[in-house]
């Protein structure tokens, strides 16, 4: 008896070896990575896998996004489907719910590869991620969510955080991929978990932002020179990732979008739609959010005021008018 489970015990080791090994494989070396959508975020990310050795096949609604990249060497196509049959692993970098299910739909009604590798890193309802991932599993191939958090910087400096749902095989077998165009590739749990995190952070960030383009309003009024105030608070406990990268005042700090007019960065109306599926699941898991749904009110005005394009940051050009004395 002892001898039979110290036999299996080696056979278990040696089972857990050789999946480590497969996994590895699967993901080393150059592999054919279908990308859609070249925005802000997808375009460097892209981008970062062909300097990784990848060959790129790209897809996106804006033909200057698939010719910038066509003349770094990526294969471009006019349609999803196409582009799926022509890869490994397919990364999705898209704005909303209805744009992801629509992509899925697209690229599944052509038929797809029992081995491709779907990855979705756009930001959207966790149940909509698991619905996609439902179908591509019936179509044989395999789906992962996994979001981004670290904004415009991060993707174009492959310093992103990667928040992976699925299976813990799968995990492993992307993890590679994900280094490429990240600095922390994380595991959240089961299909819909890394949209779970990342919809909470996203709450976090746009709750951060309106507090702390409030108080550099406050600090202002009162006399503080901003740039002092700054200082104190990321020595101190007001730090956040807003404070330390995107001080929404203009001149506190350099390469923000508040020193460009708002322009670029992380757009008001992408805030709000996640701020947006937030209160959602909120509502479907009976969770009380009153910052946040404070939040999603003050962005909603925001948009309502055409600055959907303009980056979070602008709240504080909203709040610092609208309080004049």
């Amino acid at each position: 008896m002892a001898f039979r489970v110290f036999a299996n015990s080696n056979s278990l080791k040696q089972a857990i070896v050789i999946s480590d090994l497969l996994a590895r494989s699967f993901c080393s070396g150059p592999k054919n990575v279908g990308f859609i959508g070249l925005g802000n975020m997808g375009s460097p990310m892209a981008g970062h896998l062909m300097a990784k050795g990848h060959k790129l096949h790209v897809f996106d609604i804006s033909q200057e996004a698939k010719d910038n990249l066509k003349a770094k060497g990526a294969t471009t196509y006019d349609n999803v489907s196409d582009l799926a049959k022509a890869s490994d692993f397919v990364v999705t970098m898209l704005p909303n719910n209805d744009i992801v299910a629509n992509t899925y739909d697209t690229i599944l009604a052509g038929g797809v590869n029992s081995s491709t590798f779907f990855v979705d890193s756009s930001t959207i309802d966790p149940n909509v991620a698991k619905a996609v991932q439902q179908k591509i599993k019936a179509a044989g191939a395999t789906f992962v969510d996994a979001p981004v958090s670290g904004g415009v910087p991060g993707a174009q400096n492959a310093t992103l955080t990667f928040m992976v749902g699925g299976t813990q095989d799968e995990y492993d077998r992307v993890k590679g991929l994900l280094e490429g165009m990240g600095k922390k590739i994380t595991y959240c749990g089961t299909t819909g978990m890394g949209q779970a995190a990342k919809v909470c952070n996203n709450m976090m960030l746009g709750i951060s932002m309106c507090g702390l383009a409030e108080c550099m309003n406050l600090a202002i009024r009162l006399g503080l020179d901003p740039k002092v105030f700054s200082d104190i608070i990321n020595a101190s406990t007001g730090r956040s990732w807003a404070s330390e990268i995107n001080n929404p005042v203009p001149g506190v700090l350099p390469n923000t979008p508040a020193g460009k007019g708002y322009a670029g960065g992380f757009a008001t109306g992408l805030i709000t739609k996640d701020l947006g599926i937030a209160s959602a699941v909120a509502t479907t898991s009976n969770t009380p959010i009153p910052l946040g749904a404070l939040t999603h009110q003050i962005y909603r005005t925001l948009m309502a005021k055409g600055l959907a394009n303009k980056d979070f940051s602008v709240v504080y050009d909203f709040i610092k008018n609208d309080s004049k004395a």
